[in-house]
């Protein structure tokens, strides 16, 4: 059923609501926990009245979180963490048929990235969700009165309000929550320069999150989006990992198994050891280049694959990024670097032609490859992500005023039970400690 009053929205085109529709019902097919946290949230309004703004990728995934926190009784809305990550037909069935304000047009220029930003933050939001911290570093700057450091949209909305209302807009969060990697080195920054106004939790550091979806949803969703774009076979090639973190781990383990030669390079010699007793060759980059047939980034670095690389590379090599933001491929100098440019040489593939004649491909534009080319992790794994960003907005709520200022780990009850019922949806059981095992592991007088 569509909703009948006018929704606040930018969207490509309110027609594709039907096919969203079946997108999001489709994955919540395959979200069970997330399903049952909505069922309590709609019984008991946890989140009543709670003006929210998430900056997320807008698919069919974070739809159903979307329904959840709609459910619990919050006032959400909800913009685009990156350009191309968005699904339109997703979009339009929140705003068509679940009421919920979206910002996000896939293929959005970087103007309009941070203009839906800037709307986002006009809902004057008490709790925040992001997705690499740029809506809570925009809303800091903001406040800070620093506008020359935000992008020009976020600037002309900032304009409109004297200094003290600009400081006012963080007066009323009750926190916000980061789903990712980067985003977290990003607030753990701001905490250190004591510059971080309200507190975060990291979901992205929970055991739920970071141990299944950046390692095999990511894992996975990678190779997807490698495939859907070139159609290669990975048996037998020789693929290059830049980073061996949880997300690193999952395509390294992937990509073996699918028949490729996997080569780790890494900066961090207790990671780059745990490559090698994993069965992967280890080496630096500038020794990889000229091995490699496919690179895939996810450092959350920047300028991982650089100048030096590209001219080292065979003909053919394929290029791609896994990690949050589009710097881990220095594309500007790979632009320097190139003869010609030819955009599109397939859909979602730029070819980039050598002076010597080699031919490199960068796949999505060096941004987020498992969405900018497929549709992102899979709905069992983002269950678990968005089942605990759900239960931790009700805990930010119950416990406002409550948590210091500095980035926060999701509580272990909150894993515990999401952990839980994801195991009960499999149709698994575990055992439990004895009243003599929780007595042994609790003392310190028995020994050998």
């Amino acid at each position: 059923m569509a909703v009948a009053a006018a929704v606040k929205c930018d969207i490509r085109n309110p027609k594709l609501a039907p096919e969203g529709k079946q997108r999001i019902l489709w994955a919540d097919r395959d979200m069970p926990v997330l399903a049952r946290i909505r069922e309590r949230f709609a019984r008991e309004k946890p989140l009543a009245g709670l003006r929210m703004a998430a900056c997320l990728h807008v698919t069919a995934e974070t739809a159903n979180l979307m329904r959840t926190l709609q459910a619990g009784g919050a006032d959400v809305v909800l913009c685009a963490s990156n350009p191309l990550s968005t699904q339109d037909d997703v979009a339009a069935s929140l705003v068509q048929d679940f009421g919920v304000p979206v910002f996000a047009i896939r293929g959005e220029d970087n103007d309009t990235y941070y203009q839906h930003i800037a709307s986002a933050l006009d809902h004057r939001p008490q709790l925040t969700m992001d997705d690499g911290a740029d809506l809570v570093t925009s809303l800091v700057f903001v406040s800070l009165n620093r506008l020359d450091d935000v992008p020009a949209r976020v600037r002309s909305w900032a304009a409109s309000m004297d200094p003290a209302q600009r400081k006012a807009l963080i007066d009323g969060i009750v926190g916000s929550l980061e789903e990712t990697t980067t985003g977290v080195n990003r607030l753990r920054a701001m905490e250190r320069d004591k510059v971080l106004p309200f507190p975060v939790i990291a979901v992205n550091d929970a055991q739920t999150k970071h141990f299944f979806d950046n390692r095999y949803g990511t894992g996975q969703s990678t190779l997807d989006g490698i495939i859907r774009a070139t159609d290669l076979l990975l048996a037998g090639k020789k693929v290059v990992v830049c980073g061996y973190g949880w997300c690193g781990k999952g395509v390294a383990i992937r990509a073996r198994g699918m028949g490729s030669f996997v080569i780790v390079t890494e900066v961090d010699p207790i990671r780059a050891l745990e490559a090698a007793m994993d069965g992967f060759l280890v080496m630096p980059l500038d020794e990889a280049a000229p091995l490699g047939d496919v690179f895939i980034t996810v450092t959350g670095n920047a300028h991982v694959l650089r100048r030096e690389h590209f001219r080292r590379m065979h003909d053919g090599a394929i290029l791609c990024n896994s990690g949050h933001f589009d710097i881990e491929i220095e594309l500007p100098a790979l632009k320097e670097e190139a003869q010609t440019v030819t955009p599109k040489v397939r859909e979602h593939v730029d070819e980039y032609r050598m002076p010597d004649g080699r031919r490199l491909y960068v796949i999505g534009e060096g941004r987020l490859v498992n969405l900018a080319a497929a549709h992102g992790h899979p709905a069992s794994v983002m269950d678990m992500s968005f089942a605990t960003q759900a239960l931790t907005s009700e805990y930010c709520l119950k416990n406002r005023g409550k948590l210091a200022a500095k980035v926060h780990d999701v509580p272990r009850e909150i894993e515990n039970t999401v952990a839980t019922l994801k195991l009960a949806s499999m149709g698994i059981r575990i055992d439990s400690l004895t009243e003599e095992q929780k007595k042994y592991m609790s003392g310190w007088e028995v020994g050998t």
